[in-house]
């Protein structure tokens, strides 16, 4: 793969001979703005904290982010969360009625809006019954135009990892983008394929600050990649996409890594209680594996448990009109309070 690969064979043709728009903070680099005055990009003078725009390349948050993940800042780009990271994967390298991805239902569904938003083809290959890729079917898929290959590993709604021989097989034979969404890395046992970029260079791996960072209110998105697959991301996203108060908020949350560990780490204790607890609700029949801030549950009658834990007060989501998740409940992990008030009203319930 890696003598063979040339990424400028999947962008789309006009993204290719396209010039990138540059902004008035991008047309300088290297000086020491602190005593500069800006006269550039038509802002308000006076000082409000936010009357600048922010730096278009967050560079900041990116030497954290390279420092921790040991990688390059030009591998990284970051987005107004994880969607528009994915969307602008599919305006970079689908073309609009031409091109189509594939995607591992039950999955997290913007892959599918994406795909139609872009106009995209999106094959669905369905998972196996233990929620594994099934491998044969998803290279006998794979057309001349299949540009995308999605992969949430731990998965969403299911909440369990795909196996490492699997995801190997797909990169190893696939001869587009292999995406491989990580969300839910923090909360896994499992390694981060982070450390598979440099043997890929098809392997394109998204992450966000919104679940064990606990910033979803932010918005960050995170796309880790080869430095020619961020390029090219670079010359079509919106030039001031990440605001400067995300930027900030970003880098107080990342300096706090003990905290962060701290919360993860209670995170799980109280899913592995839960877990325990939920073997003895007499409407539960089924407690899918998870590596994930969340359980998925099989019940007697998802709607109806739905409504009764709505009218206690408890909200979830009910997945049954997902592929192969008939009468499921996901449930995600709280606070020790929280989870005591889901418990209690699973057993007045049931």
């Amino acid at each position: 793969m890696k003598n063979n690969f040339d990424i400028n064979t999947l962008v789309r043709e006009n993204v290719l001979k396209m010039k990138p728009y540059s902004s008035a903070r991008d047309e300088f680099e290297g000086f020491d703005t602190t005593k500069m005055i800006f006269l550039d990009a038509n802002e308000n003078p006076y000082q409000t904290g936010v009357n600048r725009y922010p730096d278009p390349q967050q560079s900041s948050v990116k030497t954290v982010l390279a420092k921790q993940r040991n990688l390059q800042t030009n591998q990284i780009l970051l987005g107004n969360g994880s969607d528009e990271v994915l969307d602008l994967l599919f305006r970079a390298f689908c073309e609009p009625k031409v091109d189509n991805i594939i995607t591992l239902p039950p999955t997290y569904g913007m892959y599918g809006v994406l795909a139609n938003i872009n106009a995209v083809e999106n094959r669905e290959v369905l998972l196996s019954n233990d929620f594994q890729p099934e491998i044969e079917a998803i290279l006998y898929a794979v057309d001349n135009d299949t540009k995308m290959i999605f992969l949430c590993s731990p998965n969403n709604p299911t909440g369990n990892s795909f196996s490492d021989k699997s995801i190997v097989t797909i990169l190893q034979n696939f001869k587009g983008l292999v995406v491989i969404d990580e969300a839910y890395i923090d909360f896994s046992q499992k390694q981060s394929w982070l450390n598979e970029l440099d043997e890929y260079p098809n392997l394109i791996i998204t992450q966000t600050l919104s679940k064990a960072y606990g910033l979803a209110g932010i918005r960050l998105g995170i796309c880790y990649a080869s430095s020619e697959v961020i390029s090219v991301l670079n010359k079509i996203k919106p030039p001031y996409n990440v605001n400067e108060l995300t930027q900030k908020r970003a880098l107080e949350r990342l300096a706090d890594k003990e905290k962060i560990q701290f919360e993860i780490n209670s995170i799980t204790i109280q899913r592995e209680d839960l877990l325990k607890v939920l073997n003895e609700v007499k409407f539960v029949s089924k407690i899918y594996p998870t590596e994930a801030n969340f359980v998925l549950i099989k019940v007697d009658d998802a709607t109806k448990r739905y409504d009764e834990l709505i009218a206690k007060g408890i909200v979830i989501r009910n997945r049954t009109t997902q592929a192969l998740c008939e009468n499921t409940l996901r449930l995600t992990i709280g606070t020790a309070e929280e989870n005591k008030k889901l418990i209690d009203a699973l057993f007045a319930i049931s």
